[in-house]
């Protein structure tokens, strides 16, 4: 769908930019030879993985599921979808847009192995896409996604869903 006329603007309509607690979430696309999907946003020009914000009556992994169809095209099963963290911290996932816009977000992270379709960058949203491996991402990276990224390392170290 996008911003313009999502359930968040509508919002943003009555209370302009002030700071927002927001559940979302966010999607590690990794294919075969553990290169990860990143995505480059139209408004910043950063790296990051596809994410958004739910909408009311949305859980985590159906956020997961619509915002990856949406921003990429492609199409994962929410029973596909590893959590592996949750990224809330302030330091982190406090998040300031161009347009003035201020949310603390609070993000389920998860990991998809497998999926179908093919990648269509949303219109307004993502300029490009880049397969890169985990240790090697694109740059400039957005910085809740240098710490996803960090908490998957953890994660998949040691088994234990992450918190950051």
């Amino acid at each position: 769908m996008g911003y313009v006329g999502s359930d968040l603007w509508e919002l943003r309509q009555l209370v302009g930019h002030r700071l927002l607690a927001l559940p979302g979430a966010q999607v590690l696309v990794l294919d075969d030879d553990g290169n990860a999907l990143f995505q480059r946003r139209v408004d910043t020009g950063l790296w990051e993985i596809p994410a958004g914000s739910c909408e009311p009556g949305s859980g985590f992994a159906a956020t997961a599921v619509t915002e990856l169809a949406e921003e990429t095209g492609l199409r994962v099963d929410e029973g596909d979808l590893e959590p592996f963290a949750c990224l809330s911290a302030t330091e982190h996932h406090v998040l300031d847009y161009p347009n003035g816009d201020r949310v603390h977000a609070f993000a389920m992270c998860f990991v998809a192995r497998s999926w179908t379709g093919s990648l269509r960058a949303e219109v307004g949203e993502v300029l490009e896409f880049r397969w890169a491996p985990l240790t090697d991402p694109p740059a400039p990276m957005h910085g809740p996604t240098v710490e996803v990224l960090r908490l998957f390392a953890a994660y998949t170290a040691s088994g234990a869903f992450q918190t950051g």
